[in-house]
């Protein structure tokens, strides 16, 4: 319980702070900085690309420094970037530290996926795994009323979660062990079969996802008409709908990794239609950032099983791989969204980047449902 709720808080600083609320204070920054749609894709961009060296790194500084040294480290250069993002005095210094800030997720979560792979029982990992996994919808959930309590004030917002990452380096020293995961099975994994479909599924929802994670905040804002309100109330609800996606491995074990996968990207690509259609009133775009939230966690959920699975014995690489090509797949999705934007439109940009979404689904990982129990488990403890 202790590893997992720690990890729980250390994927919300750095994925719902770090990386994602970017997305949520763009309207502020642009109006502050003038960066305009293709900068603003670009810079979005570079979250996710520092992201991508960063997981690849982590995954093997884990094997040789352990659990702990590189759970802290994540959560150090967390507030690091994000302290940068307050103080960003031009463009170019506010990239580098976007992409710094976006760099502790893939730091982050290697490390936890050898933590609970050593320290939590075999029947309780995929649960432990998913349930730390939705603390992504925990920081996005959270970053919202701060942003509303604060008027768009981006640079205090970005100064307390630097502060609040300081904290999880600390809880971080204190919980988690010193894991290292198999040293003997270093370098990436043939890439075939299961492995090839993980990759190609896992790059086109991640970049199908930057229409709402990058963009979402002004579509909203310019469509509501609510400024700041209406894009801190979509990540609400953004984060507030991803709490479902704790119980990714309980549907997985029930229903099999391909349904789930289908219906959930399915519920993606209506979502990001809904939030950026531009249909008349609040409710139908807020009502899509939920859906959005609980479909990308499950999702994210789901390729975490999925590769996990694929290659049992290196928990940590088979998270990697997912996890990876999600975000080489945001690297390139952010800026075509923000080119699609300038160029023609909010219309055809959402309606390009749900049939992104639901090309994902035509491959499959040929995985059934799990048969070890028939019980129910709960998404926050792992307990049949």
């Amino acid at each position: 319980m202790r590893i997992g709720a720690t990890g729980f808080g250390l994927i919300a600083v750095c994925y719902g702070f770090a990386r994602f609320a970017f997305g949520l204070f763009l309207p502020e920054i642009d109006g502050e900085l003038h960066l305009g749609p293709s900068l603003s894709g670009l810079i979005s961009g570079g979250s996710f690309a520092g992201y991508c060296i960063a997981i690849i790194a982590s995954a093997l500084l884990t094997e040789r420094f352990g659990a702990r040294a590189v759970a802290v480290g994540a959560a150090l250069v967390a507030a690091l970037g994000m302290a940068g993002i307050a103080l960003a005095p031009t463009p170019l210094f506010l990239a580098i530290a976007v992409m710094l800030a976006g760099s502790s997720t893939g730091l982050a979560s290697p490390p936890m996926a050898a933590a609970v792979a050593a320290a939590v029982r075999k029947s309780r990992q995929d649960v432990t795994n998913t349930f730390i996994n939705a603390g992504t919808s925990a920081g996005v959930a959270l970053s919202g009323p701060i942003a509303l309590a604060i008027a768009g004030q981006w640079r205090l917002a970005f100064g307390a979660f630097a502060a609040v990452a300081l904290v999880l380096a600390v809880a971080a020293m204190i919980a988690l062990p010193d894991a290292r995961g198999d040293r003997r099975a270093g370098g990436f994994p043939p890439i075939g079969g299961t492995m090839a479909r993980l990759i190609a599924a896992s790059f086109l929802m991640g970049a199908a996802s930057t229409a709402l994670w990058s963009f979402g905040g002004k579509l909203v804002s310019q469509q509501m008409g609510l400024g700041t309100a209406g894009s801190s109330l979509l990540w609400i609800f953004i984060g507030a709908g991803g709490i479902a996606g704790a119980w990714a491995g309980t549907l997985v074990n029930r229903f099999g990794l391909d349904p789930v996968h289908r219906v959930f990207l399915g519920l993606m690509a209506a979502s990001i239609l809904a939030v950026g259609s531009g249909v008349a009133g609040d409710v139908v775009p807020l009502v899509g950032g939920a859906v959005f939230g609980a479909a990308y966690v499950m999702l994210t959920g789901v390729y975490l099983v999925w590769g996990t699975n694929a290659l049992p014995q290196r928990p940590a690489t088979g998270l990697m791989v997912g996890f990876l090509t999600i975000a080489v797949g945001q690297t390139a999705g952010a800026p075509v969204f923000g080119m699609l934007l300038a160029g023609q439109g909010p219309g055809t940009a959402v309606a390009c980047f749900a049939a992104v979404a639901l090309l994902s689904g035509v491959f499959r990982s040929g995985a059934s449902p799990s048969v070890t129990s028939n019980a129910p488990m709960s998404p926050i403890t792992g307990c049949r």
